[in-house]
């Protein structure tokens, strides 16, 4: 079988394609032949160099992927050869907090999706909506979580209030699909018209242009009457979380999700002391939460919003497209061969039983 690989601050120039041996599942593993995978913002700060979390050398990259069960390993009774399933990014975390010791993840200090063939923990498989493609589910495990955990995770989201997105990611597109589904209003924030109108598409009730409304978070205040948001997914690091402090309600919430501004690392304390907010930093979110959220997206038959789709063969052009910027939704790999594809060697009868998720 074939994978991409890469160490910690290698580059995109420094993706290496290698061919290796299928594994076999061991005890409480499965092996899931990969059907798409999709790229986030982590697998550029591995490739650059400051990713958080610890990173295997040489390690399969990406963390998002979904596929086929096509072998399992003794033991294994949550998940059955045939099963159509996405990996959750954390393993480990089954559900609660999240700590040190359920932080090994996958495309990091565990290989990763982009790989034909991917053997898992047991633990790691969640079952995928029926109505979605693989290129579809693929997109869920880091941005579709984290977007879910941001608006549930501490302060559960109701019906009627208000959500603050910012721009066009993955995270912030989810973000704004999954509101809607709560009942809640969406006020988003974009750079151009044409995103501005797929954005309201989507269900957004105001969007604000941040590139001619600079001062966007009084934009803010003046379509909530003065109040603020309940709600910031916050994902653009200390640019812009000045402006979402001021944006927000007195008791309020800002989930912190991304940092991409790396080189701002002070905010004024001026804009911390005008208001009483709540702050959590997101974990992407726990096994727990992957499966809830995918039952809401099962009931509302809701379609991630996919930008642009390239071959396995050309993954490497794939990280450079998601590197440049400027899409509108989640860029996913997909590997070149059908879905339907036989695995060599016999099934095991028994492998198909019946299993409790």
């Amino acid at each position: 079988m074939k994978s991409y690989h890469a160490d910690l601050g290698a580059g995109i120039d420094g993706i290496v394609l290698r061919e290796r041996e299928r594994p076999a599942p061991g005890p409480h593993q499965i092996l899931v032949r990969v059907g798409a995978v999709s790229l986030n913002a982590r697998e550029l700060s591995i490739l650059r160099g400051y990713y958080p979390l610890p990173i295997k050398p040489d390690v399969v990259l990406v963390s998002d992927g979904a596929g086929e069960v096509v072998a399992i390993g003794e033991g294994v009774t949550r998940t059955a050869v045939g099963d159509r399933v996405a990996a959750a990014i954390f393993p480990h975390w089954v559900d609660g907090p999240f700590s040190t010791e359920n932080s090994a993840q996958l495309g990091g200090s565990l290989d990763g999706m982009l790989t034909e063939f991917a053997l898992l923990p047991e633990d790691a498989a969640v079952p995928i909506p029926d109505h979605l493609s693989f290129e579809e589910a693929a997109t869920l495990p880091c941005a579709a979580v984290t977007a879910w955990n941001a608006l549930c995770g501490s302060v559960p989201l109701l019906p009627g209030q208000t959500v603050l997105t910012l721009g066009s990611g993955g995270v912030s597109v989810f973000a704004l699909q999954l509101a809607k589904l709560f009942g809640a209003r969406v006020i988003a924030t974009t750079s151009d018209a044409e995103k501005s109108e797929r954005l309201k598409a989507l269900g957004a009730d105001n969007v604000i242009n941040y590139r001619t409304t600079p001062d966007w978070d009084q934009a803010v205040r003046d379509l909530t009457h003065g109040r603020g948001v309940d709600c910031v997914v916050e994902v653009g690091g200390a640019g812009t979380l000045e402006k979402s402090l001021r944006a927000a309600a007195l008791e309020g919430h800002i989930s912190l999700v991304g940092w991409l501004d790396k080189d701002v690392s002070t905010i004024s304390i001026g804009a911390i002391s005008a208001t009483v907010v709540r702050m959590r930093r997101i974990a992407v979110g726990s096994r727990a939460q992957f499966i809830a959220m995918n039952r809401a997206i099962g009931l509302h038959r809701l379609k991630p919003v996919v930008d642009r789709v390239f071959p396995f063969s050309n993954a490497v052009d794939a990280f450079r497209y998601y590197r440049a910027g400027g899409g509108f939704g989640k860029v996913v790999i997909t590997f070149d061969r059908a879905p339907s594809e036989p695995v060599d060697g016999p099934i095991k009868p028994d492998q198909r039983k019946g299993r409790a998720m």
